[in-house]
């Protein structure tokens, strides 16, 4: 068998292999470089997508909750969005099963959509937890929108025995007195709502609307000036107030307000029973000092309007 040996005798040969090997060397050294740096940049992105999935599953578990599901809820329901938050709150249902919470927010909703019969099936379902004092003002405003102001009062008296310093709901409470000829009664929720929440138009009207029907109309009129009441809403109160000094005026309930005058203002009816919305324990604070006598036209009235604010 014969041996057969390549041997580069010359030089420019042995030069030109030479050049070759060496480039073969650097494309070798060059691709390992490029196929290390490629398997660290693709391991530093796994790492950065590891990183991120960890933190989207923490923020997940801390954001996709029952009581934030509800939070979510009850913005909704606070932009007057009441057919979307029945979806939302069958959807929570369906997750966390029904809850008192729930339960109130179906409730609401059910009201301000117009379906009083679930509405008042799903308040009375409240009654013996946690939230009766919802369940017992839900039940007070359905009796007040069918104009059955006695037991409006009633059951609106039992939730504020249960919440006394919610602001809205004695608002609620003596405008359903007023409207039940128990205008006496109603002077003493109504100061302590407007004091509790000096804020709040739904106050100020149904305080105005006090103080018409026992014939303070001046002091009325300061109250309305002081915190810049609308024109529409002046109107609204003073027509009320007729309706109930009225023979047989208190058995009528008071006309519901268009949202807005023909001039375009808005308008703030003191028939405060319907709008009103459940606002937990409400306000603390007892920003102005008001207390207008009970019957005496004479004595001033003088609102502290410059110090209102949120509770």
């Amino acid at each position: 068998m014969k041996t057969i040996n390549l041997f580069v005798s010359s030089r420019p040969a042995r030069r030109m292999l030479t050049f070759v090997s060496a480039a073969a060397a650097a494309l070798v050294i060059t691709a390992c470089a490029g196929l290390k740096d490629q398997y660290a940049a693709s391991a530093d992105a796994q790492q950065r997508m590891a990183a991120e999935a960890a933190a989207d599953t923490k923020a997940g578990a801390s954001v996709d909750t029952q009581a934030t599901y509800l939070k979510l809820v009850e913005q909704m329901q606070k932009e007057d969005l009441w057919f979307a938050s029945l979806a939302h709150i069958d959807a929570l249902e369906q997750r966390w099963g029904v809850s008192p919470e729930s339960t109130r927010t179906r409730a609401e909703a059910l009201r301000q959509t117009g379906q009083a019969a679930p509405a008042e099936a799903a308040y009375k379902r409240l009654l013996g937890t946690p939230l009766a004092s919802a369940g017992y003002r839900g039940l007070g405003l359905l009796a007040g929108t069918r104009g059955n102001y006695a037991e409006a009062v009633q059951l609106l008296a039992q939730a504020q025995r249960r919440t006394p310093t919610d602001a809205l709901l004695l608002s609620d409470l003596g405008y359903a007195q007023l409207r039940a000829g128990l205008i006496e009664e109603a002077r003493l929720p109504l100061m302590q709502a407007l004091q509790l929440r000096p804020d709040s138009t739904q106050a100020q009207a149904n305080l105005a609307l006090y103080l018409e029907v026992t014939n303070q109309r001046d002091q009325a009129a300061a109250l309305m000036n002081a915190n810049r009441l609308s024109e529409a809403t002046r109107l609204a109160v003073r027509e009320a107030a007729l309706q109930i000094r009225a023979p047989g005026g208190l058995a009528a309930p008071v006309a519901a307000a268009a949202s807005t005058s023909t001039r375009g203002e808005p308008i703030v009816s003191p028939l405060a029973l319907k709008p009103s919305r459940w606002s937990g324990v409400g306000g603390m604070r007892t920003a102005i000092h008001t207390n207008p006598p009970a019957s005496n036209a004479e004595a001033p009235f003088s609102p502290n309007s410059t110090s209102r604010g949120t509770p």
